[in-house]
């Protein structure tokens, strides 16, 4: 049995080497036009489409695979990049919980993505492909069986066409030509059956492919579109939070800075201060002296006559540089001792001695060389000199000094001034000092004066938005 095997074995190898040998042969003769070739040019033509649909079909195939390579690295990355954010979230931050839910999600949406493109398209794709080894492998055996059938039909005409004919061989040779025509024609009949139809297929099969690709992209797009919403809201949320404690923390700063200027009795130049209660009392003007009390400086007066004009100065002092607080003690100072002056005065002239009646309180006094020493200074808002009462027309009625804005006010009431950074600003006396409220002033500003000459646009301010100058 074994040598029956084995001669077996050697027979068919032997007969496949022949048959080799014989195409080899035949094309050998085809090639050098001894021999005529049976050609099929829709049949070529259908080869031709077949192995472009082939190569197409393994490069979209490849290209697929690519794509999910990829698409499993994003999901690589985008899980390392949730679980990085995860990791460095706070417990007390905002949305903790759902940060964590979040990246779970997330993770999820990417692997159902995944693997629904490997089930659909490419196992799709796949099956499509898996065809094209057998019908390849069917054309160059139709190929194959094609010589055969030239050779067989070449060796049974070259015996028909012998001087010497042989019936037993051509009979034989006959027979083996109907055989390999049999063969060829089935094979050929089979694959221009099947060629067009495959051709044909490859629409349907892009079709199904890029669409359910496109509907799991868009699928998973839209899910992730919701989660970098959610992901958006939270940072959003995360970062107003920060804001809040910042906010909270500059205001408690804010406050302790408030009470410690407080404390050294100074406000924000940022913010208007606010009105306070009545100012201060005023201090006590000085009583009159009596008569026996203006002889006795009457005869000191004598005796010191040479110093009078300078115990006048002394008394009004230098008005062009004084500045009187707001609610101008100053002035009531000053009233009583030029009313002591205007009693020495008297003394000096010989109006307490002489029977003459003493000048009113309107009246000025006069000094030892004959110049006005003072007026009517019972009136404290007009305890100033010419400088300061604006006597010389260039300074309004009242004028203290002047200060320079040095930050913008907005004025919230009638009676307030509004102030620029920059604007000059005559401060005047208030007609009743009681009016005055701390830390405001009242006045006018220059370019006003300047151009009207009235003081009808005045109004209060905060000190602390100013600066002398």
């Amino acid at each position: 049995m074994a040598e029956m095997g084995k001669g077996g074995t050697a027979g068919k190898l032997a007969i496949s080497v022949q048959k080799r040998l014989t195409r080899a042969q035949e094309k050998v003769m085809q090639k050098l036009g001894k021999a005529d070739e049976t050609r099929d040019a829709a049949f070529e033509e259908m080869v031709a489409n077949f192995n472009k649909q082939m190569t197409e079909g393994g490069k979209l195939q490849k290209d697929l695979k690519a794509y999910l390579l990829a698409v499993k690295t994003m999901h690589d990355a985008s899980r390392r990049l949730q679980d990085c954010l995860a990791d460095m979230y706070e417990p007390d931050w905002f949305g903790k919980e759902e940060m964590d839910a979040l990246t779970e999600d997330t993770d999820t949406l990417w692997l159902d993505y995944h693997q629904n493109i490997m089930d659909k398209p490419l196992t799709s794709l796949d099956s499509y492909l898996a065809q094209f080894p057998d019908i390849k492998a069917r054309i160059a055996k139709r190929d194959r069986k094609m010589v055969d059938f030239d050779s067989a039909r070449h060796h049974f005409s070259s015996l028909q066409k012998g001087k010497k004919k042989d019936e037993a061989k051509i009979a034989k040779a006959e027979e083996e030509l109907g055989r390999a025509q049999k063969i060829f024609e089935e094979l050929n009949v089979e694959l221009q059956d099947e060629l067009p139809s495959l051709w044909d297929n490859r629409v349907g099969v892009y079709v199904n492919t890029f669409q359910g690709l496109a509907g799991h992209q868009e699928k998973f797009h839209g899910e992730m579109s919701k989660l970098s919403q959610n992901l958006n809201d939270i940072m959003t949320k995360l970062e107003e939070q920060r804001e809040l404690k910042k906010d909270a923390s500059a205001a408690a700063k804010t406050g302790e800075g408030s009470r410690s200027e407080g404390t050294n009795h100074s406000e924000s130049a940022s913010s208007a201060p606010k009105r306070p209660g009545p100012p201060p009392s005023r201090p006590a003007a000085r009583p009159a002296p009596s008569p026996d009390l203006r002889q006795q400086r009457a005869d000191s007066a004598e005796d010191e006559e040479p110093d009078a004009d300078s115990a006048v100065t002394a008394a009004t002092g230098p008005t062009t540089t004084q500045q009187a607080p707001s609610w101008d003690p100053w002035r009531e100072q000053t009233t009583a001792e030029h009313e002591d002056q205007r009693h020495l005065e008297e003394v000096r002239g010989g109006w307490g001695g002489g029977g003459h009646a003493a000048p009113s309180s309107s009246e000025p006094g006069w000094g030892a060389d004959g110049a006005q020493v003072g007026g009517d200074w019972g009136d404290a808002g007009e305890a100033q000199n010419a400088v300061t009462n604006g006597s010389d027309g260039d300074l309004p009625p009242g004028f203290l000094y002047k200060v320079k804005a040095v930050h913008e006010y907005a004025a919230t009431d009638g009676d307030e001034l509004e102030l620029k950074i920059g604007d000059d600003v005559l401060v005047l006396a208030f007609d009743n000092p009681d009016e005055q409220d701390d830390g405001w002033l009242l006045g006018v500003l220059e370019a006003h004066w300047l151009q009207n000459k009235d003081t009808s646009a005045k109004g209060v301010f905060p000190e602390n938005f100013t600066q002398k100058v």
